[in-house]
């Protein structure tokens, strides 16, 4: 069977599967049989739903982890900074989350490695509620800015477009607010004035004028203006001994990531909607897709994480105030790229 035939029938029957699984709530993204999986894994996430997982989302949605002998399980967190905690507590064997928390784990001590890389940006997005008055950036001193939570992608990004514009972190009040549904009520409530937070609710509050974007790390021009150059976004990480001893788990993730991507590249708009599943774009498609648009070319092309990126994202972070700065990190010791380099051989050539 042909690649192209093929990936039409994985589409339909993703698309059967997820108007299926719109209809009852699961523990995971797709209905797999463990007990037919050659390989568990559990996965800690935050934002599951959102934009910032699509390449997951494809993976699981259109069989790829499946096809590769995986049941995941997934473990999902109201932030990264929560998602990182329920891994080191033992209670997930990989993270699915922003590749700066590398730096602190290498800092304590725990040896951790991203293996396989989602996105090139961070994408993420800072708002500001439309009935606030800002004659100018001065304004936003004591404003209570809403984060998923404190050492979150959220929150790090929020601090760099702070002090890249004059002001600094302890000028504002970080509100922790999560990932899910109530941060917009925590917006429209008024317990928050702006908002950091990942797409689709970014573009959908920006989309019904309820927020004005002032910041932003969606694209690759953006980021590279916010960070001083390109960085890794989403990764996959595990600790070093995980990814030793169980090699070909871990090689069977990067594989479906690949895989992902590789079909995102030429994907469709119908596709993506095929594939998606109803509750993760809130039956609202073209808030989905404007923000899918708007973040296309943030996904990675083939896993692979450039050192150069890993050298920028450690300058812009270890800029940061109380952060890392003083830190001598072996930065080469944070990502591997050997199991994204056997996917992208099978997958993108």
């Amino acid at each position: 069977m042909s690649e192209k035939v093929w990936r039409r029938r994985s589409v339909l029957l993703a698309s059967m599967a997820g108007m299926a699984a719109g209809a009852m709530p699961s523990a995971t993204w797709a209905a797999i049989d463990p007990a037919r999986s050659t390989h568990r894994v559990t996965v800690a996430l935050a934002a599951k739903q959102s934009l910032y997982h699509l390449p997951l989302t494809l993976a699981d949605q259109l069989g790829f982890f499946k096809q590769a002998g995986l049941y995941v399980e997934w473990l999902p967190h109201e932030s990264g900074a929560k998602a990182l905690g329920s891994a080191t507590q033992g209670q997930a064997d990989v993270v699915a989350g922003a590749f700066e928390h590398l730096f602190a784990l290498q800092h304590r001590g725990l040896n951790y490695q991203a293996f396989v890389q989602t996105g090139r940006t961070p994408q993420v997005s800072l708002g500001v509620a439309t009935r606030w008055e800002m004659r100018s950036i001065m304004a936003l001193k004591g404003a209570r800015v809403g984060v998923s939570s404190i050492d979150s992608s959220t929150h790090w990004m929020a601090c760099q477009w702070l002090m890249q514009n004059g002001l600094l972190p302890e000028d504002v009040v970080f509100v922790e607010v999560g990932s899910s549904a109530s941060v917009v009520e925590a917006l429209r409530s008024g317990a928050i004035d702006a908002l950091c937070n990942p797409d689709p609710v970014m573009y959908g509050l920006e989309h019904k004028n309820e927020i004005r974007v002032v910041g932003e790390a969606r694209t690759l021009l953006s980021t590279r203006k916010l960070m001083g150059g390109n960085v890794p976004g989403a990764c996959l990480f595990a600790r070093t001994d995980y990814l030793q001893r169980y090699p070909d788990v871990v090689q069977a993730m990067s594989d479906g990531v690949v895989r992902a991507l590789k079909w995102l590249q030429t994907a469709g708009v119908t596709d993506i909607l095929k594939t998606v599943p109803m509750p993760y774009w809130s039956n609202d498609r073209a808030m989905y897709l404007g923000a899918f648009e708007k973040l296309r070319e943030s996904y990675s092309l083939d896993g692979l994480i450039p050192y150069e990126s890993v050298v920028n994202a450690w300058r812009a972070h270890a800029r940061l105030p109380g952060r890392l700065s003083n830190a001598r990190l072996v930065l080469g010791q944070t990502f591997t790229n050997t199991f994204a380099t056997k996917s992208k051989a099978r997958f993108t050539t």
